[in-house]
């Protein structure tokens, strides 16, 4: 009885949600933390790969992700939900395996660092996505705004879980062998999804009883975008969060590179934002994000983001500096991660079910890897150029009012939508 008031003090949940509630919850902890696990590993090679060569990286992120959107179009259009999950997270396992071998007899390690640098970035997008997708299809729109903010904090709780097993583990087992810890935490997130699955019926989500397939092509989610203006809203929305983004982490990438030379020190140093946006974040979405999203709405919930990235590329601009980046970084991470995120992803409960999966794979992925690349370039011909990153930081300023405006049409198309669906 206690658990149950006492989680109904943190969210606005009913007693059939519960359980359902929970195996969500766990599902995105054990899929963050093994993520997070990881990402200091791939910070540290990107920057040891060369901090020059990021905007190669990227672009073959890019590339990957062309090639393996219309094989995940086949396999969602052809399998049902139960199946289709699995088999995704199964995959990455396999290759988190095959990268510990590799790793472990120091084969090509250069080259292995910058594949696994690209694999990271594929895997965590399609990892999420399929989540994200899934509890779309799952929880109605008003569902959502409830329950999204929580759901999301057990994310966070993974990404502070996540880091801390990065540090606590690194030096006794190897960082080689944090491959094996997040293959472990990944299979995690394969049982609770097939518990989750098992609890919907009782949750009253909107989608419990998934048919066998999705059916259609396998590049019918890329028709969708174009099509329609609301999800073509979103896809700009996201592209100016990876431009953002990445500027943010080119600067982070050159000014961490100029501060130390010591791949330990870097890794650590990777390791401690994640924490102490991890901590944060926890306590926005136990507390907040929920409330503040049913309160003002997606739109100006995901509105907050573009802010944050106007006042930090500002404080960038006056002090392009190491703790100056960290705490941007802690700011921009924790609002996006606790509010923003989540709001985003509120807006996709109310497409149909073939949109949630196939078009939202193709804004989650091609959109933001296509933006995170052509950013990445854009960002090397203007220190190429010869433009200071205090210059960069301030030119970014104007794009962040543009994807605010953004933010509020799309929280006012999504009430109209809402309200359209269920009246």
């Amino acid at each position: 009885m206690f658990p149950r008031i006492w989680l109904q003090r943190l969210v606005d949940v009913r007693p059939q949600e519960i359980r359902a509630l929970g195996w969500s919850f766990a599902y995105f902890f054990c899929l963050l933390a093994g993520y997070y696990v990881l990402r200091p590993l791939r910070d540290e090679m990107g920057v040891a790969g060369g901090v020059r060569n990021l905007q190669w990286l990227f672009t073959a992120t890019f590339f990957v992700m062309l090639a393996a959107v219309p094989v995940y179009g086949a396999v969602v259009a052809r399998l049902p939900r139960r199946r289709f999950i699995p088999v995704i997270y199964h995959f990455f396992v396999a290759n988190l395996a095959i990268f510990w071998l590799l790793l472990s007899f120091g084969i090509g390690k250069l080259w292995v660092a910058r594949v696994f640098f690209v694999w990271i970035s594929v895997f965590n997008l399609f990892a999420v996505s399929v989540f994200w997708s899934f509890l779309a299809d799952l929880y109605s729109a008003e569902q959502g705004k409830r329950l999204f903010g929580f759901i999301a904090a057990g994310g966070s709780a993974g990404a502070l879980a996540g880091p801390a097993l990065a540090v606590w583990l690194a030096m006794p087992l190897g960082p080689v062998n944090l491959l094996l810890v997040a293959a472990l935490l990944l299979e995690g997130a394969v049982l609770f999804a097939w518990r989750l699955e098992s609890a919907a019926s009782a949750s009253g989500a909107s989608s419990a009883a998934a048919p066998p397939g999705l059916g259609g092509g396998w590049l019918a989610g890329i028709a969708m975008v174009l099509r329609s203006p609301y999800l073509a809203g979103i896809a700009l929305w996201v592209t100016l969060l990876s431009v953002a983004g990445t500027f943010l982490y080119f600067q982070q990438a050159n000014i961490v590179a100029a501060a130390s030379d010591d791949p330990a020190v870097r890794t650590r140093m990777f390791a401690t934002i994640d924490l102490a946006v991890g901590v944060l974040t926890v306590a926005v979405q136990f507390v907040a994000t929920g409330r503040l999203i049913t309160r003002f709405g997606a739109g100006a919930a995901a509105g907050l983001l573009p802010l944050v990235f106007a006042a930090g590329f500002a404080a960038l601009a006056l002090a392009p500096a190491l703790a100056v980046v960290i705490a941007f970084q802690a700011a921009q991470r924790t609002v996006n991660f606790a509010i923003s995120n989540p709001a985003r992803e509120v807006l996709f409960t109310v497409l149909a079910r073939e949109e949630k999966y196939k078009a939202k794979n193709v804004i989650d992925i091609v959109v933001f890897r296509g933006s995170d690349a052509g950013a990445g370039w854009l960002f090397a011909a203007l220190r190429a150029a010869g433009m200071e990153l205090h210059t960069i930081a301030l030119a970014a300023i104007p794009l962040m009012a543009g994807w605010f405006l953004i933010a509020l049409g799309l929280g006012r198309a999504h009430e109209r939508r809402a309200a359209a669906k269920h009246g």
